[in-house]
């Protein structure tokens, strides 16, 4: 009888203990249900996965920027001009700056065409052309094709043309931190924070300042 009651008593144990496992571990797999959601939540996973295009985008034109460099530092005018008495400017034509893939020398804006685009006498260039086109092999054919392809975000190039000015390569920033960046540099919505040599563009670059992300501009230098 003693071994009965010994026996039923230390099953009800068992049984308790069990339970209490079982409770113990649904709690620990709802806080960690609440602690994943509370992570995620923190992380921002859009946000992290624009700033990682921005950040590629930051990489592209710092990359053009410097075989645009390269190329006028060897031949001593710009990629989108002739020689070094042309006009070294570079817009769209509205005094706005020129998407890369729409950079045609001579000139600077779409308008004044010719067979040879910038990206090409940086790159290989084409034999085929009917004026000059003389690849500099500045620029890698998978860097071209990368910045040109439709999925990419577009690069825009500018240059006022005046003695002493930079060459500026732009982009529309797509997360909120490079947004931000932007928005401390132009410190206002008519770019009092800009160079000189961007205020022909100060309404592209910082239009949108703290209204409209989208119309907001990364530019490098």
């Amino acid at each position: 009888m003693k071994l009965s009651t010994r026996l039923n008593s230390f099953l009800a144990s068992a049984r308790s203990a069990a339970g209490f496992t079982m409770i113990e571990l649904l709690i620990v797999i709802s806080i960690l249900g609440i602690l994943a959601v509370a992570v995620l939540s923190a992380i921002n996973p859009v946000e992290q996965i624009n700033r990682g295009r921005d950040t590629g985008s930051r990489s592209d034109a710092e990359q053009l920027l410097s075989a645009i460099d390269r190329f006028n530092a060897f031949q001593g005018y710009y990629p989108w001009v002739y020689n070094p008495t042309d006009d070294h400017t570079i817009d769209d034509g509205a005094g706005g700056p020129l998407q890369v893939t729409d950079a045609w020398f001579v000139g600077g804006a779409a308008a004044t065409a010719n067979d040879c685009s910038v990206l090409l006498r940086l790159g290989t260039g084409d034999a085929a052309a009917t004026d000059a086109c003389t690849g500099s092999l500045e620029v890698k054919e998978s860097f071209t094709s990368r910045v040109t392809d439709t999925g990419a975000n577009p690069l825009y190039i500018y240059n006022d043309g005046a003695q002493g000015s930079s060459t500026y390569v732009c982009f529309t920033p797509q997360s909120g931190a490079f947004v931000q960046e932007a928005e401390t540099r132009c410190q206002d919505a008519t770019g009092t924070g800009l160079p000189n040599d961007m205020a022909g563009i100060a309404d592209e670059v910082c239009g949108g300042y703290a209204t409209d992300p989208t119309l907001m501009m990364i530019c490098l230098p």
